[in-house]
């Protein structure tokens, strides 16, 4: 062989080297993170008990709701969204169908009464939110009937596949959820019926979304909500307008 052939030669073997190196080092990283699943060493309840707490520590979050529509003849909640806070207080905007419309609607609620700025109206005056077929946004922050207590109360759970939302990793895990615990947040659900629900939980340990569907409005049809949990520590004082 000449010069340069060898020289060719020891490149290539030195590439092909490199490459059996790189996968070596490579696969087992892969395995590391997981056959398509959280990958976690912890059980599911573990893992949801864990965003429980870390959703009852935070001082507050963003949350939102939303629904694609809801059923014929339903006055409900199609969109909510606005700082929540373990006061318990709500400050933000629902969007609401009244008789076939959407009706946007500015809310607050602070110490178990809402406000609402109704259409056609400059200032807020207290209502009933079961008039309007929507919840207290602020009792989904209550840790006993709230948003956290379905991470502990739903059965049957499942851990699934991670997606991804964005930058976000999330793990997810699916379960159902009693009709009794549902009802106590939604006032509006069918206590009697279960509700299908997945928990999707970022790579520190928090509840991100949950995506939850069922009778929300009796026998009138099935819903299917999303709630979205953001901006961990949010600090807002929220006061009666």
């Amino acid at each position: 062989m000449t010069g340069a052939g060898a020289r060719g030669h020891a490149a290539r073997g030195g590439r092909t080297r490199a490459v059996l190196l790189l996968a070596v080092l490579v696969v087992p990283l892969g395995a590391c993170s997981g056959d398509g699943g959280g990958g976690s060493e912890e059980s599911p309840q573990e893992v949801l008990a864990a965003a429980k707490q870390a959703l009852d520590d935070t001082s507050g979050v963003t949350l939102s709701l939303s629904a694609e529509e809801l059923p014929a003849e339903v006055d409900g909640v199609l969109e909510a969204t606005g700082a929540a806070t373990h006061a318990p207080a709500f400050e933000g905007d629902l969007t609401v169908v009244v008789n076939g419309l959407d009706v946007d609607v500015p809310v607050v609620s602070v110490d178990g009464t809402v406000y609402a700025q109704l259409p056609f109206t400059t200032e807020f005056a207290e209502v009933n939110p079961a008039d309007y077929g929507a919840p207290d946004p602020a009792r989904l922050m209550d840790p006993e009937t709230g948003l956290s207590s379905w991470l502990v109360d739903a059965t049957g759970i499942e851990e699934g596949e991670r997606v991804r939302d964005g930058e976000l990793v999330l793990s997810t895990y699916a379960g159902s959820l009693p009709g009794a615990v549902v009802d106590a947040s939604i006032p509006s659900a069918d206590e009697s019926a279960d509700f299908p629900v997945v928990f999707h939980i970022d790579e520190d340990g928090r509840l991100r979304s949950v995506e939850v569907s069922g009778p929300f409005y009796g026998s009138k049809g099935t819903v299917d909500y999303t709630v979205g949990v953001d901006d961990y520590g949010t600090l807002q004082d929220i006061t009666r307008p």
